[in-house]
Order: structure tokens, then sequence, then C-alpha cells
């Protein structure tokens, strides 16, 4: 059972708060199979940031609602306390077990089951977030058919 699972990319500002935020709003659908929580971080995140503006608003037409983000740095702490670590591209594997070795066995790809990695469109066109949005939430989906079973 993942009781707290920790959705990671670079800098908490855009896809792993929408990862969150799906995640959650998936869950409602899942209820009485989960009762855990989401979280996330950024590998290089500057503390106390708000979400990209551009990610809020497609999740709000989603009707998904994003609350009050703030941006945190990923810590040993937050993923020694998680028990699924998911990254935004599987790069960061390495990254999130170098911050913490004992990590190894918990950490995967959100795309792990499409050997794909979900591109940063902070800072592109709206059909970059579109794009990357759309994969999320086909992964985040997948991710909770096999964490709710």
């Amino acid at each position: 059972m993942f009781n707290d699972v920790l959705i990671v990319c670079h800098a908490n500002v855009c896809r792993s708060p929408a990862a969150e935020q799906l995640f959650r709003a998936g869950l409602r659908e899942h209820a009485k199979a989960h009762a855990g929580a989401f979280h996330s971080a950024g590998l290089r995140a500057l503390d106390g940031e708000d979400m990209d503006p551009v990610m809020q608003r497609l999740l709000a037409e989603r009707g998904v609602d994003v609350g009050e983000h703030r941006s945190r740095r990923l810590t040993s702490q937050l993923v020694r306390a998680a028990d699924l670590v998911l990254v935004t591209e599987r790069r960061q594997v390495a990254a999130v077990e170098r911050i913490e070795p004992t990590a190894r066995g918990k950490v995967f790809a959100l795309g792990n089951w499409e050997n794909s990695d979900v591109s940063d469109p902070h800072g592109l066109d709206e059909a970059a977030y579109r794009e990357s949005l759309e994969l999320m939430d086909r992964l985040v989906k997948g991710w909770l058919s096999r964490i709710c079973q």
C-alpha cells in the first residue's frame, strides 16, 4: 500500500504540482480503495514559489482546484517519508537516489508504464502545456489504477 506518494520535477512550479493535483482529483473516484496522501517537490526548487499560471489555468479548465501551492525543494527527509516517489523524467530517478540512496526501489518515472518522460512546458507556448497536461493525466490514471487496486 502506498500511503504517501511524492511527485518530483525540476522546480515544483509546473509538472509535479499539476500531477499532484491530478492524483488528488482522480483519487475521488477511488476514495474507498486508497486513503493516501499526495505531495510534490522539486530537485532544484526555490521554496515558496507560486504554481505556473498557465498550468494553473489549464487545470482549472478541467475543474481541478490547485489550492495554495508553494514550491519546495526535495530533501532526503521527504524522500524517506514517501512510500512511492514518482519523477517526471526518467533521468530524475538517479538524481533522487543521489539525494537519498535508501530510495532505491521506490523511485519510478511517472511515465514508467509507457517508457515516456513528461516534457517541461514552463515558459513555452500553451500547446506545450496542454500536451504535457494530457500526458500527465493519462499517466496519473494509470498509476491510480495500480495504486488503488
